[in-house]
């Protein structure tokens, strides 16, 4: 338990939170929640639930409309064959991966992992006796990251037991190719190891072209764990709800972990996520054409700046960039100049340090937030940084 390190970028929120009640106005790029209300429909029917008085427990595994309703959107948009048995409905996606870990990482095991990448994945890892290897993404100035597939090869020991991919990418906002995904699928044949594929933001995708599930794969339950979830794609992030995907036989076993740590899933808000996929996606439609968008405007306007190195992200809500120029002039770490920016200047940003035990000269932008904020923060930051000399 002492090597587990929680996510501080929920530290940083407190702070810019304790901020905002004192009276200061703060712009937040740090939270990774759309800013868009769940959608009417899918409220109603929690609410209709509630009034139902459906509120007992449910099933471990979920309500068995709403895993036909997941199996239904896999295999429509991914051909994927996915038997509702073959679903776990967690308390979000971060359970579903706490019990993919769970299942299959037994002390001494390495796990994978691309370098930066979600807190949780190596926490995880941790709690569970094994060991993260990181395998650090190439970062290219005004490209973005890349994914060396050679140094996952070479990552690989008799000890390897997974590999962890997450695309669209937290932080980076990066897609793994299609041809990518197909290499790491073999190799994990290849060697016998579980993919988990985290593809919670499957539908921010600003070139669709370059994405690939590894649910496409005909023969995909030898060797997946798949996770996704509702919390952004529906903006129903409070709602706590993810969901798994694995070969019938390990299922029970998985069932077994998840009602250890928490029974079910919330009883109402699973009938909620049924009118989520069953419903309009009209409003998910709308919302992903505002985020490419806004995708765009962080870019022009970060683009000014000669000391943060933007690109244009290719799916999720984050940008990642490079600003090792001002940490070089300004003898700060990326932790100091979040802070110095929250306190001097009211924006929030998050270090690299969030994302990786590395030093990652690098701080993430969420950009779910209003484009006249990000306008307004981005400004911000972006004179902030070059007039540090003349305030310091």
């Amino acid at each position: 338990m002492l090597e587990i390190s929680g996510e501080s970028a929920f530290a940083y929120l407190a702070l810019a939170r304790r901020l905002s009640r004192e009276g200061r106005k703060i712009i937040s790029f740090g939270i990774g929640q759309p800013d868009y209300p769940t959608p009417s429909h899918i409220r109603e029917e929690a609410k209709r639930a509630l009034d139902e008085g459906f509120t007992g427990y449910t099933e471990t595994a979920g309500i068995v409309e709403l895993r036909e309703a997941i199996a239904f959107y896999l295999n429509s948009r991914y051909k994927a064959d996915v038997d509702p048995e073959e679903i776990i409905v967690t308390t979000g996606a971060k359970t579903a991966i706490f019990v993919a870990i769970a299942t299959y990482v037994r002390p001494g095991d390495e796990v994978i992992i691309t370098d930066p990448a979600y807190n949780a994945y190596a926490q995880a890892t941790k709690l569970f006796g094994g060991r993260p290897v990181l395998v650090p993404l190439d970062f290219e100035p005004g490209v973005g990251f890349r994914l060396d597939v050679e140094r996952v090869r070479r990552s690989i020991s008799e000890r390897t037991r997974m590999i962890v991919i997450n695309s669209p990418h937290n932080p980076t906002g990066t897609i793994i190719p299609r041809e990518q995904v197909d290499e790491i699928y073999e190799i994990a044949k290849k060697h016998n190891l579980i993919l988990l594929s985290d593809e919670i933001y499957d539908n921010f995708l600003y070139e669709p072209q370059k994405f690939k599930s590894v649910l496409e794969f005909p023969d995909w339950r030898s060797n997946v764990v798949y996770v996704n979830g509702f919390s952004k794609t529906f903006s129903m992030t409070g709602w706590r709800l993810g969901y798994l995907v694995a070969r019938r036989e390990v299922i029970p076993k998985m069932i077994d972990i998840a009602v250890t740590v928490y029974s079910n899933a919330t009883s109402f808000a699973q009938k909620g996520a049924v009118a989520a996929i069953r419903g309009s996606w009209e409003p998910v439609y709308e919302m992903i054409e505002e985020f490419k968008r806004r995708a765009d405007v962080l870019y022009k306007v970060l683009s000014d700046s000669e000391y943060i190195e933007a690109y244009r992200p290719e799916g999720a809500f984050y940008m990642f960039p490079r600003v090792s120029k001002f940490l070089e002039k300004s003898k700060m770490s990326a932790e100091q100049l979040v802070k110095y920016l929250l306190y001097e200047h009211g924006v929030l940003v998050l270090p690299g340090s969030a994302f990786s035990e590395r030093d990652w000269q690098h701080i993430r932008f969420s950009f779910a937030t209003k484009v006249k904020d990000i306008i307004e923060g981005g400004k911000i930051v972006v004179e902030a940084l070059r007039n540090y000399r003349t305030i310091s």
